[in-house]
């Protein structure tokens, strides 16, 4: 997995509340299992006026002219609750949403961000709406930057905050470890338990 960096990027603001993974990826949308080819669904319901024919919804954020390249969801409380589909953030990802910023998440979803390398930021509403009001004059000039490091996003000379991020789930990202990859990282620990339990257990291995 590639390891999270600095960047900035165009912040799109959707701030409604309790958008769950159907919305951000309908189930009519996952005709596979793969991680490819999702980003067309992202949002389908919203982004087109007719998910079937695909006619551009012109009033989504995502689909404006200001909002192009987005790369940062602006989002209300609990984004990505619902349904445990990891599909959700695979079509973020592909539609090349590198951070979600939001009050808060849905817990499963937050978990599958980490594993996909897409940062979610909790950060509190006021902060959000500061956020997005240094950007929405021209959200392509006031890009939005991101600093996992030291935890901190700011639009250059106007706004600053610093985030809260657990420790664990930062060195995931900084480093780019994947499930298998992490476990690797223990894998003294796993031999010698394993030498340590056929002593104890030694029936357990025949």
């Amino acid at each position: 997995m590639e390891p999270f960096k600095t960047f900035r990027g165009v912040g799109a603001p959707l701030l409604r509340e309790n958008i769950d993974t159907d919305a951000i990826i309908p189930s009519r949308e996952m005709q596979k299992v793969a991680k490819s080819g999702l980003s067309a669904g992202l949002f389908a319901g919203w982004r087109y006026k007719d998910p079937i024919s695909r006619q551009i919804n012109p009033e989504f954020v995502l689909n404006k002219t200001d909002y192009q390249n987005t790369q940062i969801i602006l989002a209300g409380k609990n984004f990505g609750c619902g349904s445990s589909r990891e599909h959700a953030v695979w079509a973020l990802k592909e539609f090349g949403i590198k951070a979600v910023i939001a009050p808060s998440f849905g817990r499963i979803f937050l978990g599958n961000c980490i594993r996909n390398c897409i940062l979610p930021i909790s950060l509190p509403g006021d902060q959000l709406k500061e956020l997005i009001s240094a950007t929405e004059i021209d959200p392509q000039k006031f890009l939005i930057q991101v600093d996992l490091l030291s935890q901190c996003i700011e639009v250059v000379g106007l706004v600053k905050f610093n985030f809260e991020f657990d420790q664990a789930s930062k060195e995931i990202l900084l480093e780019g470890l994947d499930p298998i990859s992490l476990t690797e990282r223990s894998s003294r620990e796993i031999i010698n338990f394993e030498e340590l339990d056929r002593e104890n257990r030694p029936w357990i291995y025949l």
